[in-house]
């Protein structure tokens, strides 16, 4: 009954999270916010801050990595355009929280793939997408994320939960021909501007959505340790 209770407190709490975020612009999208109000954020971080679970903020993951702000994972689902049936490629797994909200709209026909450079977040991870219910969508893969995850490609859409000094070329070149890509570009003191990259004729085409903070990219193709 206590778990009941307790569950049913999380559901007001994230459908409040959600409404505001709605409210204040960040999510207009209905299958983002569909997908938002699903996905059980707190299942995703630490259980001591399971409290905290639907404040819009980054919280602390372990391994010196972060749960994204909602808001951001809100803002970054939209702008790919994420539907029914896509192939995404995640870099930079964490908790797996932002791969269940996209593998919540790309549904049972879709699939995600999600590169995680930190072993024991992956583990983590994939019991996080096992208690939620996304464990059969999502693949959840140890590796350096900036080369990407070739065997799998073409993608649909890929983005990047990590700031990075560039647009990883790996990834450019496994993204499908009419597909979208977001990254986090920038300086990991001074913040990044979020780049939407679309793939024209083999081209990039770039525009700019806005500044944000994330933890760097560390990689062959990312920031050194």
């Amino acid at each position: 009954m206590r778990q009941e209770l307790d569950e049913e407190a999380f559901r007001a709490r994230r459908e409040r999270l959600v409404d505001g975020l709605a409210h204040r612009g960040y999510v207009t999208s209905p299958d983002v916010l569909e997908a938002m109000k699903a996905v059980r954020r707190h299942l995703f971080v630490p259980e001591r801050l399971r409290p905290d679970a639907y404040d819009d903020r980054p919280l602390d993951i372990g391994e010196g990595q972060t749960i994204s702000a909602p808001h951001m994972v809100g803002i970054m689902a939209e702008k790919l355009d994420l539907g029914p049936g896509q192939r995404v490629l995640e870099i930079g797994g964490g908790s797996g929280y932002h791969a269940a909200v996209a593998a919540h709209i790309v549904g049972p026909t879709g699939r995600v793939f999600s590169v995680e450079r930190i072993a024991p977040l992956a583990g983590r991870a994939r019991r996080n997408l096992e208690e939620a219910g996304y464990s059969k969508t999502v693949t959840m893969v140890v590796g350096d994320g900036t080369l990407g995850l070739p065997e799998h490609a073409p993608y649909d859409r890929i983005f990047v939960a990590a700031a990075s000094p560039c647009v990883p070329p790996p990834l450019f070149e496994q993204l499908r021909e009419g597909g979208k890509m977001l990254v986090p570009v920038g300086d990991v003191y001074l913040g990044q501007e979020l780049v939407m990259v679309d793939k024209h004729n083999g081209r990039p085409v770039t525009t700019e959505h806005g500044g944000c903070v994330f933890v760097p990219l560390i990689g062959v193709h990312g920031f050194r340790r």
